[in-house]
């Protein structure tokens, strides 16, 4: 990785960690970030359940979760198509990036002590990326799975 590289994604990293409101009430953490594909911590709290008697996650979690994953991997994917462009002019692309359309199954209750996201590019366009994303649980037992289509142009 260049050191222009890891630049950029430390600041992608802080950017959605930090400067994104929601994501900061969720607490989510990027564990690992590339052109190509991405993978963000959620650790279980209180304020997350909803299911009190299970103590799983609410589905709107899970589901923002995915959709988080799926908007840093389409904004990757789009960062990497824009040589050219200075590291504030790449930052500011992500107020173009927005969600289009998003399924989610979900699959198993969303219980754990921590969640890992990660998602992957399926297509990078012009215009829109469309990205596979998959929730599990400490345990790697599958909770949940996504496929997001974003405006990335």
């Amino acid at each position: 990785m260049s050191d222009d590289e890891k630049e950029l994604f430390d600041a992608v990293r802080a950017l959605f960690v930090e400067k994104i409101p929601f994501n900061k009430l969720l607490g989510t953490e990027i564990e690992e970030v590339s052109f190509e594909s991405a993978s963000v911590r959620l650790g279980f709290r209180d304020e997350l359940v909803g299911n009190y008697i299970r103590r799983s996650l609410h589905g709107g979690v899970v589901s923002a979760t995915l959709d988080l994953t799926g908007g840093l991997v389409a904004f990757m994917g789009a960062l990497r198509n824009a040589d050219g462009r200075t590291p504030e002019e790449k930052m500011a692309w992500l107020a173009n990036v927005g969600t289009i359309d998003l399924r989610v199954d979900y699959l198993r209750p969303g219980l754990g002590a921590h969640f890992l996201c990660s998602g992957h590019v399926l297509r990078t366009g012009n215009k829109v990326a469309v990205i596979r994303m998959e929730l599990v649980n400490d345990e790697e037992s599958l909770i949940a799975v996504g496929t997001g289509a974003y405006l990335v142009g």
